[in-house]
């Protein structure tokens, strides 16, 4: 019977999305085209569980370039209504439309001058009328079995704030620097990490010259610690690397021979290198890929600007 209740909520509401699907036209255009004209912040308000939706698209809007937060109507009325300036714009989340908190901040934003989009089930209601655009959220039932707790609606509710989002960050061109840089922390910032921001750079880059003794080179790749080094040329750009695996291979072809070369008699030519702006999570893939632990980084022109090593990307646990 459990089961049987949990096909039937997520049936309905699944529906409920299905028929806001088919009711979607030029109002949801128009809606998106008054918020991308929005110079200041989108206003977000709601009452109840309106009002708990409200706070996810706004968090949303927020997280994807529309700089947004949340109004509570009630607080609005008694001195919070100071937190709204005439480049605004509020998107209120009214289901029956009547919602006496947000009724009563009409008349602020008539004089603030401030656009009215409403997602509401009730497309005649007193909110609706007063908007710039009212989008139809209604639901045929809600999944609760007595038809009162908002569950498909404040679904519905959800999933066009989320498309409200998605179009916006679409018509921003929007992009994953943009995204990185509002999310700077956790899984989702880690796995948009540029290998410009790990690699080894400046000093602490290991680097020889093709004419350095191999008694100096094995002393540059045990000081910086990354088990190998670079090979630059004088102007700055990659002759090949040398690794330890390198120097192995060497010490049982050459033996004590092996003292005697130059970083450029033993380097590897045309290393595997990568550009500043790939993701380290790109970065990571093309290593075990290749069966490699660190790959160098350079520019366009071919200078050598930092190493990545593969033990600082299992640190991000990117997998």
């Amino acid at each position: 019977m459990t089961l049987d209740t949990a096909r039937r909520v997520l049936q309905i509401e699944a529906q409920a999305i299905q028929d806001v699907l088919a009711r979607l036209d030029g109002g949801f255009v128009k809606a998106v085209d008054v918020l991308f004209a929005c110079k200041g912040r989108v206003v977000v308000s709601g009452m109840g569980k309106s009002g708990l939706i409200g706070r996810k698209i706004s968090a949303t809007l927020s997280s994807t370039g529309t700089p947004s937060f949340f109004l509570h109507p009630a607080e609005a009325l008694h001195g919070d209504l100071g937190m709204l300036a005439r480049s605004d714009a509020l998107l209120a989340v009214s289901y029956g439309g009547e919602t006496e908190e947000i009724v009563q901040l009409l008349e602020a934003l008539k004089r603030l001058d401030i656009p009215l989009i409403t997602l509401t089930g009730k497309i005649h209601s007193t909110l609706a009328e007063a908007s710039e655009v009212a989008l139809d959220v209604s639901v045929r039932e809600e999944a609760c079995s007595l038809n009162l707790a908002p569950t498909a609606s404040t679904t519905v509710a959800m999933a066009v704030g989320d498309a409200l989002a998605v179009a916006l960050l679409e018509r921003r061109g929007f992009r994953h620097d943009d995204f990185a840089a509002l999310h700077p922390a956790g899984r989702l910032g880690k796995k948009l990490l540029r290998v410009e921001h790990l690699m080894h750079a400046g000093e602490a880059l290991p680097r020889v010259s093709p004419e350095t003794s191999m008694p100096e080179t094995f002393h540059e790749m045990s000081k910086k610690g990354l088990g190998m080094t670079t090979v630059l040329e004088a102007d700055g750009r990659l002759a090949g690397i040398i690794t330890d695996g390198d120097l192995r291979r060497l010490m049982e072809k050459y033996r004590g021979a092996t003292l005697e070369m130059t970083a450029g008699a033993g380097m590897t030519s045309n290393p595997q290198t990568i550009g500043p702006h790939v993701l380290a999570s790109e970065a990571l893939n093309l290593m075990e890929k290749r069966k490699i632990t660190s790959i160098v980084v350079v520019d366009e022109a071919g200078g050598v600007l930092g190493v990545v090593h593969l033990h600082d990307l299992w640190t991000l646990e990117l997998m």
